[in-house]
């Protein structure tokens, strides 16, 4: 059964799949606490380990599309037990590398696949294919976990770190999301939706009075040739360059500027904290308003929010420009999704997105790299965060180009169509 009184069972998969994501973006953006840990202990410099982690971003990418392809082959839960797997052997090898090729290959490369299998790419058919009427809501609390991750991971590795070692962080980590994601993908995890979905009564009637001809996907060599995909791929770009560029190097960043470790880290949380409720509350605008005109203001307000945290020089400042970005900092990554999976419908959504996502991982890539680069070049983060800045404002114009619902790319919609 799928309703427990009027309980929709599609939730329970929401609420699972964003608590996974807490943990493996947590993760993917929490590398800021490790950072200058890492570099000390393993004698690497700012240039070196930025290197490597704009390798694990780009591998990171690449497994994404690798991650939609097996959930529509092999299903969620397989692909989520892989991923938990992949996690759990490349940590180990990790903490036991002591070159910089040993722990390219652990962290750089094996720990990023293992994170892209069980990252919201593997997620997001299952919760599309669950939710018709309330789609966009359901992909925005999905993504309520990447800043719950981010809040919470941030400051607990850097606690962590300093109780301990960055090492013993590692290890915990990686038990925990495999004592979480188990369990999940055993039980939760249900690839087979109702045939109406999250439709109510009134909806289903309608559809049944009125049928009309089912819409068949396209092709993927088709999708590649369409503008909107390539749109969205764009608007992840900068949205990757900026989340990763904050996840590596705002800490180090901050603590350059007269920050503390702790203030650091809290500063980075508080984003993450701030867009959980910011989330909430963007999700009951995702079904209701123009999805493009929520993607542009969530695009302006982050660019803006990019050039006041390098400025800030007091405690005060750094928590308002936190909070004030922290409102909007979510919403992008469910907002591409939903709209890939209106334009281009469900079947093909985890491989699309996958492969959109790519963009939002070489934009991470070289954001990564740049942070450091930059910082060691010209002795100033403004390279990197000013970039970021920029970027971010064109994601807001070219946002407002997207199409609007109802647009879609599908069999019957291309008849007639020039």
């Amino acid at each position: 059964m799928t309703l427990t009184g009027k309980w929709y069972f599609g939730w329970n998969i929401v609420g699972a799949a964003a608590m996974l994501t807490l943990l493996s973006l947590g993760m993917r953006l929490g590398i800021g606490p490790f950072f200058l840990p890492i570099a000390q202990d393993l004698g690497f410099s700012r240039s070196l380990l930025a290197s490597i982690v704009a390798v694990g971003m780009l591998c990171y990418g690449l497994a994404m599309p690798l991650a939609g392809y097996l959930v529509a082959m092999r299903g969620t839960r397989f692909v989520l037990l892989l991923g938990t797997g992949i996690v759990v052997l490349s940590v180990i090898w990790t903490v036991n590398a002591r070159s910089a090729l040993s722990f390219l290959m652990a962290f750089g490369v094996m720990l990023s696949i293992g994170l892209a299998l069980t990252s919201p790419v593997a997620l997001t058919p299952i919760i599309s294919h669950w939710f018709k009427r309330r789609r966009g809501m359901a992909l925005f609390f999905l993504s309520t976990g990447s800043m719950a991750g981010m809040a919470v991971l941030t400051p607990v590795f850097a606690y962590a770190i300093g109780l301990t070692s960055w090492r013993t962080t590692l290890l915990g980590f990686a038990a925990v999301l495999a004592i979480l994601t188990i369990p999940v993908a055993l039980f939760v995890m249900r690839d087979e939706a109702p045939e109406h979905a999250d439709l109510e009564a009134h909806e289903i009637a309608a559809i049944q009075a009125n049928p009309s001809a089912v819409a068949t996907s396209l092709k993927l060599r088709d999708v590649m040739r369409t503008w909107p995909f390539w749109q969205v791929f764009l608007c992840l770009f900068a949205c990757g360059f900026s989340m990763n560029l904050l996840g590596t190097h705002g800490m180090p960043m901050l603590m350059d500027h007269g920050f503390n470790a702790i203030t650091s880290s809290m500063g980075i949380g508080l984003i993450g904290l701030v867009a959980i409720f910011g989330t909430l509350a963007l999700g009951r605008l995702a079904d209701r308003v123009p999805r493009r005109n929520l993607m542009a203001v969530i695009f302006l307000i982050r660019g803006l929010g990019f050039f006041a945290l390098v400025v800030v020089g007091t405690h005060f400042e750094l928590y308002l420009a936190a909070s004030i970005g922290g409102l909007v900092w979510a919403g992008s990554i469910a907002l591409s999704s939903a709209i890939l999976a209106d334009v281009y419908g469900v079947r093909l959504v985890g491989v699309l997105y996958g492969l959109a996502y790519l963009g939002h991982q070489i934009g991470g890539m070289i954001s990564s790299w740049l942070g450091g680069w930059g910082y060691e070049t010209f002795g100033t983060h403004w390279v990197a965060f000013g970039s970021a800045g920029v970027l971010l404002l064109l994601a807001a114009a070219l946002s407002l180009r997207l199409p609007l619902k109802g647009y879609t790319l599908m069999g019957p919609a291309l008849q007639g169509r020039v």
